[in-house]
């Protein structure tokens, strides 16, 4: 069952217009860190118990961790409470969604999904709670959603009015000033077999720098930068792209650049955006599924349903360990479900329905974001039939040295080809880099090329 919460319930017919919406009252604003946690959440546990109460999340590392290794499991000791398997899944179906469901009737022999006591284990750095708490007050959405302004560094409405707020929340939830990591991607078919694509990557958040404004950002109009490189296979290494991601969509599109090793030339590439299939990926996800979602949300109409308690995968150590290899992981039809740990989350519901005269190949998509970090932890993707198409799970374990929630894998299911595409794997490679702070002059064309010709 889907709850309407608070404001949501009237803001469930309100279209985003030509003007900026209201802001958040200063009362509204005041329960957070009271009855909300800092970032908006429900501090509360759920009726039953099975949600416990927020209570700061992890604010330390466990013993014996230093920045740099694979992150231990602080819950080692957790025991499975029960499996969701195709044999009960319709007792728990109001806590699934229609994806999930769809992947019980697909692969009932095999798929399931380990249920452990929840841990509440989200959390950030105190600066990106004062720091949201600010935005609240201020934060806008520009003209038809499309950018924001009156926000830096934290969540930008801790308590959304609207769709496309928590879609924004999403998109601009913390993650560091800077992230460098090496991994790679695998599509693998339905008899489990896969080549891994390695990339390097690295991430600038502009709008989560400590120095950050809202006017500032909205002058220089950046968001973040994302370089991309593959390593492997041979016949793609040096393969690269770079992004500049833009707080107002609508007076400037996001830039795109890509390097071709064949051409040993950079070109502008504009069409790095919505549909576009994404890099390497086996036409398995498009260039707007990354991270779950990202880009402009100008396609869509977006309609906040309000809340709902769902089985999400959280605290996913064991999938996370360097002890595991990407073939203990990666198995036919789906990740390896014995690696996977479920548990019982609140989370935001939003839909998102293609307007008329856009095309996508997805007319509908369904998001159900983490309540206590942002992150959308599962999406169903409708195609122009109204059948569903894809769904996504993003494995989420809380980043000590940070701290923040983030997945740590992304697993992208193609109901039609019955094959999955795999995102994140870091097994076997080095854990990502939180502590880089790289200068804007290497996320530029030609630091692109030189990239590109090593």
């Amino acid at each position: 069952m889907i709850k309407k919460v608070g404001l949501i319930a009237a803001a469930m017919s309100l279209a985003i217009g030509s003007s900026a919406l209201a802001k958040v009252s200063e009362s509204e604003a005041k329960k957070l860190g009271d009855s909300l946690t800092p970032l908006g959440a429900e501090k509360a546990a759920n009726a039953d118990g099975s949600i416990p109460a927020w209570d700061g999340g992890i604010t330390k590392a466990p013993a014996g961790y230093s920045v740099g290794d694979h992150h231990p499991d602080p819950f080692e000791g957790d025991k499975v409470k029960f499996e969701i398997t195709a044999d009960n899944y319709k007792e728990y179906a109001d806590n699934l969604t229609a994806g999930q469901i769809k992947l019980f009737e697909t692969y009932p022999d095999t798929f399931k999904m380990p249920v452990y006591e929840t841990r509440r284990t989200a959390s950030n750095p105190q600066a990106v709670y004062d720091a949201t708490r600010a935005n609240a007050t201020r934060a806008e959405l520009l003209d038809g959603g499309n950018g924001i302004k009156g926000a830096a560094v934290g969540i930008p409405f801790p308590i959304p009015e609207n769709g496309l707020e928590v879609i924004w929340n999403h998109i601009l939830r913390y993650r560091g000033e800077a992230v460098e990591r090496a991994g790679g991607q695998a599509a693998v078919t339905s008899s489990g077999s896969y080549n891994v694509i390695g990339f390097d990557e690295q991430l600038l958040l502009k709008y989560s720098e400590p120095n950050a404004t809202p006017e500032q950002l909205l002058e220089d109009n950046i968001l973040f930068m994302f370089k991309q490189k593959v390593t492997e296979p041979a016949r793609l290494a040096g393969t690269a792209l770079l992004v500049h991601e833009t707080v107002d969509q609508v007076k400037e599109p996001r830039k795109a650049w890509t390097y071709n090793t064949g051409q040993r030339r950079v070109r502008l590439a504009p069409n790095i955006a919505y549909d576009t299939p994404g890099t390497a990926a086996d036409g398995l996800r498009t260039t707007d599924d990354f991270d779950m979602f990202n880009g402009s949300p100008n396609r869509y109409d977006w309609e906040l349903k309000g809340k709902k308690e769902l089985y999400v995968a959280y605290n996913n150590y064991q999938l996370h360990s360097k002890d595991v290899s990407y073939s203990d992981i990666l198995t036919p039809n789906h990740i390896n479900p014995d690696l996977t740990r479920w548990e019982k989350h609140r989370v935001w519901v939003v839909e998102a329905t293609l307007k008329d005269g856009f095309r996508h190949v997805y007319q509908k998509r369904v998001f159900f974001i983490d309540e206590d970090s942002w992150q959308v932890q599962v999406a169903d993707m409708y195609d122009n039939r109204g059948e569903l198409y894809r769904v996504a799970f993003a494995y989420g374990i809380n980043y000590y040295e940070v701290p923040t929630h983030w997945s740590t894998l992304d697993v992208y299911h193609d109901l039609n080809s019955r094959r999955y595409l795999a995102i994140g794997l870091d097994n076997e490679e080095k854990m990502y880099d939180f502590s880089i702070r790289p200068r804007e002059v290497e996320f530029t064309p030609q630091a692109l090329r030189r990239e590109g010709m090593r």
